[in-house]
């Protein structure tokens, strides 16, 4: 098992190694420039959209602008948003949260691209079955030479589903369960641990044999309530230890530049390892950079693609900046970020510290909430990589070994899960980016032209 870990921690560190890191901020600038600082100056408009008064029944598509970005929501609302900002600071220390900011901020302008070019490349069947994503404008907007790199994204992410989406979600839910009941690490809690997984399966199969439609108004129902309920519990914890959160602040840009050796469990850290995990966790998170959500928002009804590249942007926003930026804080002012916790028991702790009898209880729900909504949308991602590769006769069996593997990965070991979880992330990462910087100026192209026609009354509700 050792030798299993060192292995995948070699290949995961030169996947994350700097040329990708530098890809992805870079990327992110970039296309921040490239559309005028797209991800303020279109803020308050998209939100206006996923309102719904711009929605007309004729677009061509699946599902609504709010669907949409549920079933987005839905798939980066997860785990990462509890266990990963956990991880990310126990390992990487408090500044890993910056880091997990930056990647928020630029990664709106990545998701605004991606997602205006699933729009503008997706093909639609007769039977109004909708494909679009990365495979598809690396397709259709490259040169045939770059076809490759849609299979490679493609394959990329039908394997992706099966680990960052699936068997990630599962063994954190397992492993905040078995540690709740106290039974982690004994052989009743490896018994509850595949018991969690089947139970996960079922409930989860009862919606993805629906495909996107269902999957999207689940979406749009348990995204809000969960995420309501998760916020508002954290924010009562902040308003109980208001005097600790300017100095949270403070200990987070301190730790971003100039990360040191604390007492307890945090080991000594470089500038190089906090950037590093706060980067992967951060994409983790809202999945900028990956090309996983253009296929969830090439299913929305809509005919103008800046629309939907406006509305997906708010994703990294509130998955990031500010679901994210919660827990963290959180794990701050309780104090715990230094006690050698680790992933999920340690956000639980620190919500228990301020939140006795009650703090763990509702860590353990969100984890549930999240997780599950995490696997529903993952599915879809995975099943639209194998329907490029194979077709759509390979859609069902997919969802059966999605179903199969998930109580398997609530009895993994958690750092193997993750190790390939970050690797698959990486190998996501390549072709969608890739693919971005190639076909940025067909998106800076339509986002110039619908801003003007917008600030001339032509686009209205």
């Amino acid at each position: 098992m050792e030798q299993l870990l060192n292995i995948i921690d070699t290949i995961k560190s030169v996947v994350w190694g700097l040329p990708l890191l530098i890809l992805l901020v870079g990327t992110g600038i970039f296309l921040t420039i490239r559309n005028y600082l797209v991800q303020f100056r279109g803020f308050k408009h998209g939100f206006g959209l996923i309102s719904g008064k711009y929605d007309k029944p004729e677009h061509k598509g699946e599902i609504s602008h709010f669907q949409a970005l549920s079933a987005a929501l839905s798939a980066t609302i997860g785990t990462g948003n509890i266990t990963g900002v956990a991880t990310a600071i126990a390992v990487g220390g408090p500044g890993a949260l910056f880091w997990m900011w930056v990647t928020a901020v630029f990664g709106m302008a990545i998701k605004f691209t991606s997602c205006t070019l699933a729009i503008i490349y997706r093909k639609i069947d007769p039977d109004g079955n909708v494909r679009g994503g990365p495979m598809y404008f690396i397709e259709m907007g490259m040169h045939k030479r770059f076809r490759f790199l849609a299979y490679m994204f493609a394959g990329c992410t039908a394997m992706a589903s099966l680990f960052i989406g699936n068997m990630v979600q599962a063994n954190s839910v397992a492993d905040g369960l078995v540690s709740l009941f106290a039974v982690k690490g004994t052989a009743v809690g490896m018994t509850w641990r595949w018991i969690i997984g089947i139970i996960i399966a079922f409930a989860v199969g009862l919606v993805i044999v629906g495909g996107i439609k269902r999957i999207g108004k689940v979406a749009s129902k348990l995204v809000p309530f969960m995420s309501v309920v998760y916020v508002t519990t954290a924010l009562i914890v902040l308003a109980l230890s208001y005097e600790y959160i300017l100095p949270a602040f403070a200990l987070i840009f301190e730790h971003a530049f100039n990360p040191h050796s604390a007492t307890g469990g945090f080991a000594g850290t470089t500038v190089w390892l906090t950037i590093q995990k706060g980067v992967s966790r951060g994409v983790f998170s809202n999945e900028s950079g990956l090309g996983s959500a253009p296929m969830a928002h090439a299913a929305a009804k809509v005919d103008e693609p800046v629309r939907e590249g406006l509305v997906a942007m708010i994703g990294p926003f509130i998955d990031t900046l500010m679901i994210c930026t919660l827990t963290g804080l959180v794990i701050l002012v309780s104090g715990q970020w230094n006690s050698g916790l680790d992933g999920t028991p340690l956000t639980a702790q620190a919500f228990e510290t301020i939140l006795p009898d009650w703090g763990q209880n509702m860590v353990s729900i969100g984890l549930i909430l999240f997780a599950y909504s995490t696997i529903i949308s993952w599915s879809y991602y995975g099943e639209k990589g194998v329907e490029y590769i194979l077709g759509r006769k390979a859609v069902m069996p997919y969802k059966w070994i999605y179903l199969m593997v998930m109580p398997l990965g609530a009895a993994m070991s958690l750092d193997i899960v993750w190790g390939i979880a970050d690797i698959c992330n990486g190998l996501m990462a390549l072709p969608n980016l890739v693919s971005l910087v190639v076909l940025s100026g067909v998106v800076a192209a339509a986002t110039k032209k619908y801003f003007s026609e917008l600030r001339q009354g032509k686009h209205r509700g």
